[in-house]
């Protein structure tokens, strides 16, 4: 990964703390830009379905502002542009090469995330009442993330996306294990004011954030990579990206 950074540039688009580290874990220097839709206003009654229409909803508003700047620098390295469900709007504060002779292409990554539990998608909790109902569930139920990465080559037009299921059984003291489960022990009540009062949890599907400190003392076990629950799988970003190119 080191010996391809000099190659592009690459744009987090998401105020998430998780997708931040994943992306440093995996070797990239980067800055931050966001699409602004309305996400309720896309519905889907498939989460695969959602998640893949959402993605694909953020790569067109991202290529719309593109195409609305103006005196835009020049820049001959292809630029990555990772665009992932954000609570806030991030202003654009960086210029968007475009690919001399469309000899290196531009890419754009977007992304989304939904919670299932028991049945049910969850994005993120529309009040503190439900954020709260969210994490109380999770001592006793069972959940799935399914997380979409669409990677867009903005010089051919290219598209290539999927998603990623992650069953999450999310039970007290449980004896069994399979790849890729979390086993929480039950959240405080006392914990979860603190979370809602910080109010990141309003802005994560489902109210779901493992990797958050508050929470931390009380996930019992993971078992198998929590990239995709943390809303950004490697393989398969890395995957799509290759595709692409």
């Amino acid at each position: 990964m080191e010996a391809n950074a000099p190659q592009f540039k690459l744009i987090l688009g998401s105020s998430s703390t998780a997708r931040r580290k994943i992306l440093a874990d995996m070797g990239y220097q980067f800055t931050t830009m966001s699409a602004d839709i309305d996400e309720k206003a896309i519905r889907k009654e498939k989460p695969e379905d959602l998640v893949m229409a959402l993605a694909e909803a953020k790569a067109d508003a991202i290529i719309s502002k593109f195409r609305n700047t103006e005196n835009v620098e020049k820049d001959v390295n292809p630029t990555i542009l990772v665009a992932a469900d954000t609570a806030e709007a991030i202003i654009p504060r960086v210029s968007i090469g475009e690919s001399e002779g469309d000899a290196e292409p531009t890419l754009l990554i977007t992304c989304d995330q939904v919670v299932v539990y028991e049945g049910v998608v969850r994005e993120k909790p529309s009040s503190e009442a439900e954020a709260r109902q969210f994490m109380k569930d999770y001592a006793n139920g069972h959940a799935a993330t399914v997380s979409s990465v669409l990677v867009t080559n903005l010089v051919t037009g290219s598209r290539r996306g999927e998603w990623d299921k992650v069953e999450v059984p999310l039970l007290i003291y449980t004896q069994y294990s399979i790849s890729r489960q979390i086993y929480f022990h039950d959240i405080p009540d006392q914990v979860i004011d603190k979370l809602i009062e910080e109010g990141i949890v309003l802005y994560a599907a489902g109210g779901l954030i493992i990797e958050h400190p508050l929470i931390l003392p009380y996930v019992k076990e993971v078992v198998g990579s929590t990239d995709s629950v943390m809303g950004l799988p490697k393989a398969l970003t890395e995957r799509l990206i290759k595709e692409v190119l």
